[in-house]
């Protein structure tokens, strides 16, 4: 017997297994439509990441170099220098050691 007659045959015989396949159909039908949703967002954000350099057009591998300016470089565009830099490197230092050594005033002596 093929699978389609065998499964003919326990819905004549056996009520418990056309009352039983029904709902469980139903749940599965739901549980693929999340898993399906799930994957195509997750799909969506791996296709997101850039693959190939943003200078040269050659492909970065797994990995590639991401600036901070935002971009995906390859090994020979991957420092600031050679790839044009949006980037105020500068800015951003200045910045830094402001806020991790602050700046300290001792309150001035009154004279007598």
């Amino acid at each position: 017997m093929c699978s389609k007659c065998y499964r003919d045959h326990l819905k004549a015989t056996s009520p418990l297994f056309s009352s039983s396949s029904s709902p469980a159909t139903a749940s599965t039908t739901d549980i693929t439509g999340k898993e399906e949703a799930t994957a195509a967002a997750s799909s969506s954000t791996a296709a997101a990441k850039p693959n190939r350099c943003v200078a040269c057009r050659k492909k970065v591998g797994l990995l590639g170099f991401e600036c901070r300016c935002g971009g995906t470089f390859c090994s020979t565009h991957r420092h600031a220098d050679k790839h044009a830099c949006t980037f105020d490197f500068k800015k951003s230092d200045r910045e830094k050691i402001a806020k991790e050594n602050p700046l300290i005033v001792a309150p001035k002596i009154t004279k007598f």
